[in-house]
Parts: structure tokens; C-alpha cells; sequence
């Protein structure tokens, strides 16, 4: 029989071939806007910020200024540094990016997607922080080491509050895949609930993990307050421009993950899917940006506190659905 004289009969044919297109297309989005977003959302935040203080600030697109302007320049090595310090930028974008191909943008499913990548996802973000500590140290310095001492503190405060937002969008949805897991709907009267909770969780883990204010400051050059900022102060040229995009790469991807948790969309047309996750983007960044600009800098001894407060409303959220 005739190709296509099956495809006519059955439509099996054209049907598997749209999808194909389809998806091909979705992870070409994907992928451009992991790639090309993330500094973008710097450049929404320090505007907002701007704006609040009555200033004009830097331009929007100054991020990728800085960041081309590193890959063009030579790095500067110490003597007393090994491999280690060479490996931590590179580690932690690759890791950075391979964590963006798990997480799922809008409506939309990621690449890559199995069961249980949700574990995959936490232990690669967790890797660029063992290797961007494991670099400070590799100096030798005791300023660098008194930052990545505080940096792993932190970290362990705020990795329980997402593995119990894990495991609580887990038994919600039923699987162990972020895909599944942040484009379900669910059906369940405590679901409201547990949104509440799930995003003021997540919210502080985002502050948190990507060192904004009220628990870090990514400007501040005072050294007894520098948490992540006195890690990378060795770090020269592109090595610098890595750790830079790598570290506004995470910041995306905590917003992707907090805007499928608080604000699930489902316009029903991937185009429009499209556009409102890069609305809804743009807004966390703002959102971020009103934070900073409302909050004062916390106390090194309050971080701890509004980290477990992050947790222990994760862990609420937990116990609702396991209720």
C-alpha cells in the first residue's frame, strides 16, 4: 500500500509528525530562552531597583555587556592555586546547564525528562556550589574561606526547604519527574494551601540560593557582610564572565521552577504559553528587585531564622498533602 494512501486512511502518519515538529520546536525555545534570558533578568532587577531610588541606573541589556566584555579579556592565575581553581567556573556552568535542561518552562515539557530528575536537578545545583566553594578554598586565602564557610552554612538551611517542596509537588502530581510535577493541575481542596505555603517557601530559597538581598548583597564590597561575592574574588576574565552567566543562569531557573508553583497557566496555545512565562519571568524579576529595594540586609545571625521559616513552611506544606 501507498504511503500515502495510509496516512489518508489512518492519520497516523502526518499526526506523529506534528508532534515531532512540535517538539523540536519547543526545545529550540527552550533552549534559546536559557541561554539568552537569564541576564535579562539582572538587567529588569537593577532597574527596578534604579527606579526605586530615583535614579536612571544601568541600561537593560547591561549584563551581557559585562559578560562579553570578561570573554574577551585573559585571566590572571595565583601560583598557589591548582586545577581546582581552573575547574570551578567551568563546572559550574556546565552543571548549571545541564540543571536547565530538567526544568520545565511554562506549559511546556523539558527535554529532558525521566523519573526521578527532581533528584538530578537538586545534586547538580548542588554541585556548582561544592565546586565554587572547592575553588575559594583552592586559594589558600582566609577571607575566601571564611565566605565559603558561610555559603555552605546557608545552604544547608535552605536545601531542606526544597526537598520538602519536592516531595510535596511529588505527591501531588504523582511523579518523581519535574515535568510532571510543575505542569499538573490538581484537583485537591488543600491545594490552594498549599500554594500559599509552597510559594513563600520558594520564594526565600530563590532570595537565598542566588545571593540577593535580604541574605546577600551581589554588590557589596564590605567584607565582614560578603557571602558569595568574596568566593569568586580570584576569579579573573572568562573564568569571571562564567561564574557571572552560570550565576544568573540559577537565578533563572529558580524563577522558572517558583513561577509553575505560584502561578500555574494554561492558555491551551503553546504560543501564548510562551508569552506568558516570559511575562510572568520578567514580573519575579521586578518582584525581586521591589524586595531589595523595601528590605534592609539581614544580620548574619537572622539568616538562619528566615531560612528555617522557609523550611518549616515547606514542611507544612508536606504534611497537608500527606494529611
Amino acid at each position: 500500500m501507498d504511503v500515502s494512501d495510509t496516512s489518508r486512511d489512518t492519520g497516523w502518519i502526518p499526526s506523529t509528525h506534528i508532534r515531532g515538529k512540535r517538539l523540536v520546536t519547543t526545545f529550540i525555545i527552550h533552549g534559546l530562552l536559557v541561554i539568552l534570558m537569564p541576564p535579562l533578568l539582572l538587567g529588569v532587577i537593577t532597574k527596578t531597583k534604579a527606579a526605586f531610588a530615583g535614579r536612571e541606573g544601568a541600561p537593560w541589556l547591561q549584563p551581557y555587556h559585562d559578560i562579553l566584555k570578561l570573554l574577551r579579556k585573559d585571566a590572571v592565575y595565583s601560583r598557589t592555586t591548582s586545577w581546582v581553581f581552573t575547574a570551578g567556573p567551568v563546572v559550574t556552568l556546565a552543571a548549571t546547564a545541564v540543571a536547565a535542561l530538567l526544568v520545565p518552562l511554562g506549559n511546556h515539557s523539558a527535554p529532558v525528562a525521566f523519573s526521578g530528575d527532581m533528584l538530578l536537578f537538586a545534586y547538580l545545583l548542588g554541585l556548582t556550589r561544592f565546586f565554587t566553594t572547592l575553588a575559594a578554598l583552592d586559594t589558600g586565602s582566609s577571607f575566601e574561606g571564611m565566605g565559603a564557610a558561610r555559603e555552605v552554612t546557608y545552604s544547608c538551611l535552605a536545601e531542606p526547604a526544597l526537598f520538602f517542596a519536592l516531595v510535596t509537588l511529588a505527591k501531588m502530581s504523582g511523579s518523581l519527574s519535574l515535568t510532571r510535577m510543575l505542569t499538573f493541575s490538581s484537583p485537591s481542596a488543600w491545594a490552594g494551601a498549599v500554594t500559599v505555603l509552597l510559594t513563600a517557601a520558594l520564594f526565600i530559597v530563590l532570595l537565598s540560593e542566588n545571593c540577593r538581598i535580604p541574605f546577600d548583597d551581589p554588590n557589596t564590597h564590605l567584607e565582614l557582610t560578603m557571602v558569595h561575592e568574596v568566593m569568586v574574588l580570584d576569579h579573573s576574565g572568562p573564568a569571571f564572565g562564567f561564574i557571572l552567566y552560570a550565576s544568573a543562569m540559577k537565578l533563572f531557573l529558580f524563577a522558572a521552577v517558583f513561577l509553575n508553583v505560584a502561578l500555574p497557566f494554561r492558555t491551551g496555545h503553546p504560543a501564548l504559553d510562551w508569552l506568558v512565562f516570559v511575562a510572568g519571568m520578567l514580573a519575579i524579576a521586578v518582584a525581586v528587585g521591589v524586595t531589595e529595594s523595601v528590605m534592609a540586609r539581614l544580620r548574619l545571625t537572622q539568616i538562619p531564622l528566615m531560612l528555617i521559616t522557609a523550611t518549616v513552611l515547606s514542611a507544612f506544606s508536606t504534611l497537608l498533602i500527606f494529611r
